[in-house]
């Protein structure tokens, strides 16, 4: 149309009239070329078909354009179909898996808003999750409902023991009384009824007991397993390995099954114990048949695999410490269901439910819950019922299922003959049938099975009952009193699908049971609550420490900051506080308990599995039994009171001292100080304040050397003097505090310069304690402080590097020692790292360390002694100042020098001024405090490793020992985190981590025992994902954590009374060790050599270190054995058996291996003195040998160093002796002398091993990154 209107010129002429009209030439366009209107081309029928069919088959003529286009719509088609498809499966897989999820979400435990806390979920992606992906997302996040139930029922249990705490503590002193709390515990276990006892741990045994408060000769030479701290857990695992098969148990418990009187000896009822006042009255609660320990009704289910594969370590139900193999053949009460920690694969009916065969009924009787609740029976079982409403869903992973199955008819009817008893009920709460497994001694792992037995009446009546006054019964649970052996049976829920059809005759004729097809159910619903009580939503788990935990220094910072005299002191006292280490830790003192300690005692007491009413029992006794006397209040008030005041006084002093030391030097001199307290009331009390100098013992020094004094030293000489004042100490003090203040000026500037030093000082430390055992960190920050502060307040450039003593071995003929340059700034680390400094060469720095005293060279060019260690500068370069510092240890001790000058400033002029060189002086201080805080950890991993591996020569039930350091937490408003140093598999192997990762407190929600052992300092014993740990602190000589050792012991409940003794002696040994290097390094104690190996070096001395204090624990030991212990040894002799001729039974077998025992560790120790024996026929007559066992020998063995240099011993014939003879053998014999020397050879081996190849054997476990900042064998002066 367009083209139309330029053709006739129609825009062009606008005002002349046109008869276009552009609508009728659209129109008649469009009909002209209409597509569906064709004009008849003459073809026919027959044409215009044949040239539809040729167009059709085009498409199929290979390699042509239709073929190929036809091809590709094809594909597209397919394609699209195929998209459409698998969206269609995406999006009902997408349902599926928001079904599932919002399914899943009801198996936790929610807030009254209901929601999950943030800190317990971490978001993820499962758009991409494969099927098998998300069933194992799906059984993990069971598992973590699980174990968040655990989370929040062990924080119930934890705030209702932090309100006993506030409830005891009358007098708001923040501690209570250590042995009166350890008595009530004990008086309480003693009162329990053996069911019970079975659940609490043992008061008087160790952790409750602290390693010095037990005897030596008991705590080296008991063997006595009734000691456990679990009641008769050796017996009963012996008696597991004894039994012969399960068909012999099968049979027995149906003997004992037909003979109820019998039985009924093994039922009683009994009471909770009663508080002291009220020993009179007592409530009467249920108790299981065989004094089942609860803890055991809290392990987790495993699949009937695993039962049927251990069949020969009697995986029926009840095996657990303090039963007998008659008990186990019956049922008990359990007074709580816990929830199942295993992953859900597959599951029958829910785990807790009950056969009650109705002896000539048709149906079940129906018992009556906690809560009053009818309980409903499954129909799909039979005479089985079930508890629905506290029970949950129980579940098993599906690689427990594909254990291979044994004796399957075997056990179900040993479990069937249980119901020919006649009709069972009773009221459950929460019922459950669940396992544990105890490692042998030496081989495999045993399952116990399903403890059954109530602990203390689950019923509302008997929980509310905290007088412990008796209680009613109502009708339906009265039966269970009167005939306490008619009892509920736990079943797992594979065992009930495989019987669920099969009749009780079926079981006890040994018949096997038809199985059914089990249901693969991922989670089930879960009730609400948690025994009956809803979750209040409060979780403080994460944050223990804002809410209970009393922090004294805080509180006297804030009355100083209300104090308007020390106004100059307020922003010292805030730094000192924002720069405090490590926050959020108890010390352990030994004689009381703080409220982090209190509610950690009794949570190991009870046991993290058992149910809240015995937490609520404990805790109305401890209402009732902890009574002050009017003194005892008084000296509690009293002790609170001088606490507060001994941190104020620290504050204040420490305060004072860093106004004073404005540079940051860390010492002050005395002259000085004594000129200004001189001055205190005009003079008047200056002859008292001179007495106090009389109680003053000040280092000796040499002459020319001004006395100086440490933070430390000026805090208690300021105490001393103040002592001698008349009138109120505090009163004093604090009037001398303002003294001082107020007479030292200083300008803004120098309070601004003071602060910003004590920052940059504060970093090196805090790079010592974050370092993970480095010393490559603290060497950074020791630079980049004196860097700072050259460019902030001297306007220089300046090099520094550190050099470490060394012994000089190759060289000797150059000096003893020599110089290592092991760390240096980075614009001089060709020419300066590594570099060594001998003593004929020049160099002022052997001066230095020599004199002890820093020298400054101001113009280096024309000293004439300097050695310059890049050659390639010109001598028109060498324009500066040189400053060499000594670095010194807590004794004074030189063990290197820090060296700084200004060769590399463009200024003329670039001397040091005095503020510098005091400031140089601190840093070099706070980088000796630093660096042999970094080498304690070291050596004390070094003593750790020594003692893992000791103990796992002889305990092989330990599945990995790990070692965490304690360090501060970078971020604000927070207490700790936990370095994982170092891990120690099953196989003995220690893996240092190079790179330690850190654990933080929120992150850490199921796994915070860890974190509950730092905060209170105190043992923990703790279960997690069905593996039980014993984490056990390192303590600081202060007594707060500095580490944990945490104890994996696999599924096994707890280690055998053998392992568990010389698992305490390797902790005690190592406590001792690693408290005598703190010392040592800290300058608390003297460095005490005891073996001529400890002179060697520092390296070699940490790790023999663990040997020498079990060496002298040992030897200790032996001396105070008498001459009789002695001649019992020497009693044991043939003649006895060479008179029988009888054939040898076992009696007469062990007596000879015990003959052979004694005879062979006494003919070791002897070789030990007399080598010269072996040559000779002595060795080879027992009587001869005898001769030598006396008094001398003893004297001999405590004076003995393995180590020495003249020492020459048999090695290969020792050896000999002892080798036939194992650790378990030794323990059976069961006498104190013959361990005692058992142990004291084997360490005396080790000793002789290690210092035959000192260097190569003993080398230092520090996991630094590079070699570069590495210095072995330190030598001091």
């Amino acid at each position: 149309m367009l083209m139309q209107v330029e053709k006739k010129k129609l825009l062009a002429d606008v005002d002349i009239p046109t008869k276009f009209d552009p609508i009728n030439h659209l129109g008649e366009y469009l009909m002209r070329n209409n597509p569906n209107y064709i004009k008849d081309s003459g073809l026919s029928g027959y044409q215009r078909v044949m040239r539809d069919i040729s167009e059709d088959l085009k498409i199929y003529v290979p390699n042509t354009t239709y073929n190929r286009v036809s091809k590709i719509k094809e594909n597209i088609k397919q394609k699209r179909e195929q998209k459409e498809y698998i969206n269609n499966i995406k999006a009902k897989v997408a349902n599926a898996r928001k079904q599932a999820l919002e399914e899943q979400f009801n198996e936790w435990i929610l807030d009254p808003k209901g929601m999950i806390p943030v800190v317990v979920l971490i978001s993820f992606h499962i758009e991409g999750f494969k099927s098998e992906t998300f069933e194992k997302l799906l059984k993990h996040l069971c598992r973590c409902a699980d174990e968040f139930r655990e989370v929040i029922k062990t924080d119930m249990r934890r705030q209702m023991f932090a309100e006993l705490f506030l409830h005891c503590d009358r007098g708001k002193v923040g501690f209570l009384d250590r042995q009166r709390t350890l008595a009530l515990l004990e008086t309480f276990y003693d009162q329990s009824s053996k069911v019970l006892r079975g659940v609490l741990r043992n008061p008087r045994q160790w952790p409750f007991v602290e390693f010095g408060e037990i005897d030596l000769p008991e705590f080296w030479g008991d063997m006595d397993n009734q000691k456990h701290i679990y009641e008769d857990f050796d017996s009963v695992l012996l008696e597991m390995n004894t039994l012969p098969s399960e068909k012999h148990v099968s049979k027995t418990e149906s003997k004992l099954l037909a003979s109820p009187e019998d039985q009924h000896e093994h039922y009683r009822e009994s009471t909770v114990p009663q508080s002291p006042p009220e020993q009179q009255s007592g409530a009467t609660v249920e108790q299981g048949p065989n004094g089942i320990p609860a803890r055991e009704q809290e392990r987790p289910e495993e699949s009937t695999g695993e039962q049927e594969a251990n069949e020969e370590s009697a995986s029926e139900e009840g095996t657990y410490p303090g039963s007998t193999p008659e008990q186990r053949a019956s049922g008990g009460l359990t007074t709580e269901q816990r929830l199942h920690r295993e992953p859900v694969a597959e599951q029958g009916a829910p785990r807790g439910a009950r056969i009650e065969p109705a002896a000539g009924q048709g149906l079940p009787e129906e018992p009556t819950t906690t809560e009053g609740q009818p309980e409903r029976s499954t129909a799909g079982q039979g005479s089985h019922g079930k508890s629905t409403e506290e029970q949950g869903s129980r579940r098993e992973s599906q690689s427990d299922l594909e254990q291979p199955r044994e004796s399957t008819a075997e056990q179900e009817a040993h479990r069937g003959s249980q119901s020919d008893q006649g009709p069972h009920s009773g009221s459950t709460a929460e019922s459950q049938s669940p396992r544990e497994t105890i490692p042998e001694q030496q081989d495999t792992d045993l399952t116990s099975q399903s403890r059954k037995g109530s602990i203390a009446g689950e019923s509302k009546t008997s929980r509310e009952s905290v007088s412990f006054e008796h209680t009613e019964i109502p009708p339906q649970e009265e039966r269970t009193h009167i005939h306490p052996y008619e009892e509920l049976v736990f079943i797992s829920p594979e065992l009930q699908e495989q019987i669920g059809a099969s009749s009780p005759e079926d079981h006890l004729s040994g018949k096997p049971a038809k199985k059914e097809v089990q249901k693969d159910k991922s989670c089930e619903p879960k009730s609400p609550k948690i025994e009956g009580k809803s979750w209040t939503g409060e979780l403080l788990t994460c944050n223990w420490d804002m809410k209970y935990a009393k922090h004294e220094d805080e509180e006297q910072a804030n009355l100083i900051y209300g104090n308007s005299r020390f106004a100059d002191l307020h922003s010292i006292i805030r730094n000192i506080q924002s720069y405090k280490e490590i926050k959020g830790r108890s010390a352990f003192n030994g004689i009381s308990f703080d409220l982090l300690q209190f509610v950690q005692l009794l949570e190991t007491f009870v046991g993290e599995d058992s149910p809240l009413s015995v937490s609520e029992a404990l805790t109305s006794f401890f209402k009732k039994g902890f009574v002050e006397t009017k003194e005892e209040k008084m000296s509690g008030l009293e002790k609170a009171r001088q606490n507060a005041s001994r941190i104020r006084r620290e504050l204040l002093l420490k305060a004072l001292f860093q106004k004073w030391d404005n540079e940051g030097s860390g010492f002050l001199d005395l002259k000085e100080i004594d000129d200004l307290l001189y001055t205190y009331k005009e003079g008047m009390e200056k002859e008292s304040m001179k007495k106090a100098k009389l109680h003053v013992q000040f280092p000796k020094l040499p002459p020319g050397h001004e006395v100086r004094l440490s933070s430390k030293q000026f805090q208690k000489y300021i105490e001393l003097v103040v002592s001698e004042l008349r009138g109120n100490e505090e009163e004093v003090l604090e009037s001398v505090v303002e003294f001082l203040t107020n007479s030292l000026e200083r300008s803004h500037v120098e309070n601004l310069r003071n602060c910003a030093r004590q920052k940059w000082l504060h970093q090196i430390q805090r790079a010592a304690e974050t370092s993970g055992v480095s010393l490559e960190p603290v060497y950074t920050e020791t630079f980049k402080a004196l860097t700072q502060d050259a460019e902030a307040h001297g306007n220089k450039k300046i090099s520094a590097h550190i050099s470490l003593l060394e012994e000089n071995l190759l060289l000797p003929d150059r000096g003893n020692v020599l110089l290592r340059n092991v760390a240096c700034t980075l614009d001089d680390a060709p020419f300066v790292l590594k570099r060594v400094l001998y003593r004929d060469m020049k160099g002022i720095s052997f001066t230095v360390v020599d004199e002890g005293k820093p020298i400054h060279v101001p113009q280096v060019q024309h000293h004439g002694n300097i050695y310059f260690w890049n050659h390639s500068r010109k001598k028109s370069d060498h324009n500066g100042s040189f400053l060499a510092l000594p670095l010194q240890d807590a004794y004074m001790r030189i063990f290197g020098v820090l060296a700084v000058d200004t060769l590399r400033d463009p200024q003329k002029i670039n001397i040091f001024l005095p503020h510098e060189i005091r400031f140089y002086q601190g840093v070099a201080n706070v980088f000796s405090t630093a660096y042999h805080y970094v080498h304690s950890r070291e050596h004390i991993l070094h003593i750790v490793i020594t003692g893992i591996g000791w103990l796992y020569n002889i305990t092989p039930s330990i599945t990995a020992i790990s070692t965490y350091f304690v360090e501060p937490n970078s971020e604000k408003d927070s207490d700790y985190v936990l370095r994982n140093m170092m891990v120690t598999g099953q196989q003995g192997l220690t893996e240092i981590h190079k790179n330690p990762s850190v654990i933080f407190r929120k992150t850490c929600i199921f796994r915070d025992f860890l974190f509950k052992c730092t905060d209170s300092s105190e043992v923990v014993l703790a279960s997690v994902c069905g593996e039980n740990h014993i984490v056990v602190p390192l303590r600081e000589r202060t007594g707060e954590a500095l580490g944990v050792l945490d104890v994996n012991i696999g599924k096994s409940k707890m280690l055998l009374y053998r392992e568990f003794k010389d698992l305490q002696k390797m902790l005690k040994v190592i406590q001792l060790a690693c408290s005598e290097i703190l010392g040592e390094l800290s300058g608390e104690i003297k460095k005490n050599c005891i073996l001529e190996i400890e002179s060697v070096g520092e390296v070699q001395r940490a790790g023999i270190l663990f040997f020498r204090v079990m060496l002298q624990e040992l030897q200790e030991c032996l001396g105070l054995l008498t001459s009789s212990d002695f001649v019992s040894l020497l009693l044991y002799d043939y003649d006895s058996l060479e008179e029988d001729k009888d054939p040898p039974d076992s009696q007469s077998q062990d007596l000879k291996a015990n003959i052979k025992l004694v005879q062979d560790i006494l003919k070791g120790i002897i070789v030990f003195f007399h080598p010269e024996l072996k040559s000779s026929s002595d060795l080879e007559s027992w009587d001869h040998c005898k001769l030598y066992v006396n008094q001398q020998l003893v004297e001999n063995i405590c004076d003995f160093d393995p180590t020495a240099m003249e020492l020459q011993v048999n090695l290969k014939l020792i050896v000999e002796y002892f080798e036939d003879h194992s650790r378990i053998e030794v323990w059976k014999f069961g006498n104190s002398a013959i361990e005692y020397l058992y142990h004291w050879a084997h360490i005396c081996l080790a000793l002789i091993k290690l210092n035959k190849k000192i260097n190569s054997a003993i080398s230092p476990p520090l996991p630094s990154k590079t070699d570069s900042y590495i210095s072995d064998d330190r030598v001091h002066f």
